[in-house]
């Protein structure tokens, strides 16, 4: 991703957020570093649920506002840990008398890393990603009470698209097509699994930072907003209702589950669906219910990826109303 200037005005939320990662990346101070003429200093994304500022070999991210900070921390603290540092990117210290938070927003710094090139699906790492995961969800436990990890957030998130969608489309004609299938997903159960969950896993969720020296690059899950403790299913869900809409080939899927299976991911048995069907339902939901906010808000026809998803609440449902 190409990073633009930051343009707003000095003492604006993203000039400070900039001008933070410009201490953490000259941590010395002095003479211009030259990192904007090279094209290394901008903003990645400047979303409500996060903003990420580069400044030459590192980011800076301004968490959601709503973030719990003790929440926060733990994750900080796990993504921090080496036994997970071969799939989760570590965070780096920041600077000396840095704020913890910036405009009632946590803060944190990472190494900078190269996503995932949009342009080149062929090259998408799928079974980089599914060894990433199954890593992960293989990881023990922080000691005494899973270190403090709250709960991963991946069915809340599903929850939080559904209500976005009431809010902003209660009358949009894909609106009761969404709820149908909603219905048909049921609350997690008691005894689901509390293993290690990245919580909201897509190949945007993936970077390729800097290699040490001779050393091959290597994929590094990021985003530890949504990191926590549940059914490792649900990392597998997206994919998954992907996959089970039309959008994600077979091949490609079956490349993804087999490198998850091979590298000994606990997800799944013999039978794939039997733990996938409802997190894929949701997922679904989730990403129809996000499509008819969105296309709302922006005055637009829903595209037709999001048609697609519309038309995947329809089969789950039994029936589409618009």
């Amino acid at each position: 991703m190409t990073p633009t200037r930051p343009t707003l005005a000095p003492g604006a939320p993203l000039d400070r957020l900039a001008a933070l990662a410009r201490a953490a990346a000259h941590p010395t101070g002095g003479a211009p570093c030259g990192c904007a003429e090279e094209g290394l200093v901008g903003v990645l994304a400047d979303r409500e649920d996060g903003t990420v500022v580069r400044h030459g070999a590192l980011v800076v991210k301004a968490h959601a506002p709503d973030t719990d900070p003790e929440a926060h921390r733990a994750r900080l603290a796990l993504a921090a840990r080496p036994d997970v540092a071969g799939a989760l990117l570590p965070p780096l210290p920041p600077p000396p008398a840095a704020p913890e938070e910036l405009g009632g927003r946590p803060v944190s710094v990472w190494p900078y890393g190269a996503p995932v090139d949009p342009g080149d699906p062929d090259a998408a790492p799928w079974e980089e990603a599914a060894r990433l995961l199954a890593l992960l969800h293989r990881t023990p436990l922080p000691p005494g009470a899973a270190g403090g990890l709250p709960a991963m957030r991946a069915p809340l998130k599903a929850a939080l698209a559904v209500d976005r969608m009431r809010r902003a489309a209660p009358d949009h004609p894909a609106a009761a097509t969404v709820l149908a299938a909603r219905r048909t997903v049921p609350e997690a159960p008691a005894n689901a699994p509390g293993l290690l969950c990245h919580g909201d896993f897509h190949l945007g969720q993936l970077v390729r930072p800097a290699p040490a020296p001779s050393a091959p690059p290597a994929w590094r899950l990021i985003d530890v907003d949504d990191l926590g403790t549940g059914d490792p299913a649900w990392d597998l869900a997206r994919p998954a209702a992907w996959f089970a809409a039309g959008i994600l080939p077979p091949e490609i899927w079956s490349r993804f589950l087999g490198a998850y299976r091979e590298a000994g991911g606990p997800a799944v048995g013999a039978d794939p669906w039997a733990e996938l069907d409802v997190p894929a339902r949701a997922l679904t939901v989730q990403t129809a219910a996000l499509a008819v906010a969105k296309s709302t808000a922006e005055d637009r026809p829903l595209d037709e990826v999001e048609e697609v998803m519309i038309d995947t609440c329809a089969r789950i449902a039994g029936r589409r109303t618009g």
